[in-house]
């Protein structure tokens, strides 16, 4: 069994389908099906449930995934550092972002490492917080930068970039009187705010919305949106106010005032999170060194 075989093998787990896998692998099907016959033969167990339109794993095959899995991450990263122990540090870093993550941390590092760095280029992926986690679970990403108010990334290493409050977002067009500069919790009751929600694993809406619950404070939400940047806009229009964190305010600051939230003693971390059980790239390891 040899590196190229595993890599079909994994293909085909992945795809669940020959077919599609001959594909995407750009072969025929009959060499691929004949190259996991190989396979099967040399261990002497069946590696896959067969049927008419697709494939599963046998428990032998659920094994032989894992492990094929770990073996071609580790010569990815194997070739990877091979390569950077030539002269001189080049490559290409991979980060996942939200966008106003990238905006408020990215543009001037990125600048300044690349004046030391020339041969270094950088690839931006962008996605709300739990999305560029998985980006970063699935490898496709070195680095995350992202935004919590709790700390459910633990199972990373991390580096808190800013811890910030979160702040209420206003139309400058609602005429909002210039000396009440803070507003307390309970105040929020009646005026129409604009949330940003996650859908994910760790239930919807955000860290804010869900203290307002155990408050028993009712917020009036007339939209829900994912992206930061868009409900800035909606905000800039007149539509609504929000409740984000202070640094949130990338655009549109000659069109929203920015009002405290007097009792609100949450705060917002943001961190520079990777994967613990991965070594991190010779690229990736300088870029961390620079912050």
């Amino acid at each position: 069994m040899d590196i190229r075989q595993l890599r079909y093998f994994v293909t085909v787990a992945d795809e669940g389908q020959i077919t599609r896998a001959a594909k995407k692998l750009n072969m025929a099907q009959p060499p691929l099906s004949h190259q996991l016959k190989i396979m099967e033969e040399e261990l002497g167990t069946a590696l896959f449930f067969r049927n008419s339109r697709s494939v599963e794993l046998t428990e032998a095959g659920q094994l032989l995934y894992q492990r094929a899995v770990s073996i071609l991450h580790q010569l990815e990263d194997t070739v990877v550092e091979v390569k950077e122990t030539g002269d001189g540090l080049r490559g290409q870093l991979a980060i996942g972002t939200a966008k106003t993550c990238a905006i408020n941390f990215l543009p001037e590092r990125i600048q300044s490492f690349q004046q030391d760095y020339p041969l270094v280029t950088f690839r931006i992926v962008d996605g709300h917080p739990y999305e560029v986690l998985k980006f970063l679970d699935e490898r496709l990403v070195e680095f995350a930068v992202v935004r919590f108010a709790a700390d459910i990334h633990l199972d990373y290493d991390t580096k808190t970039l800013q811890v910030e409050p979160y702040v209420l977002f206003i139309p400058k067009q609602w005429n909002w009187p210039s000396t009440k500069t803070s507003i307390s919790m309970k105040d929020l009751t009646d005026i129409p705010l604009i949330m940003i929600i996650r859908e994910e694993k760790y239930g919807m809406y955000n860290s804010f919305h869900n203290l307002c619950v155990k408050q028993g404070i009712k917020l009036n939400i007339v939209c829900e949106c994912h992206d930061a940047s868009i409900i800035c806009s909606f905000v800039a229009t007149g539509m609504g106010a929000a409740v984000l964190p202070k640094s949130t305010l990338l655009s549109h600051e000659h069109e929203i005032d920015i009002i405290e939230i007097e009792d609100c003693d949450l705060f917002n971390k943001t961190s520079l999170v990777w994967n613990k059980d991965r070594p991190l790239s010779k690229v990736a390891q300088h870029f961390l060194d620079s912050f």
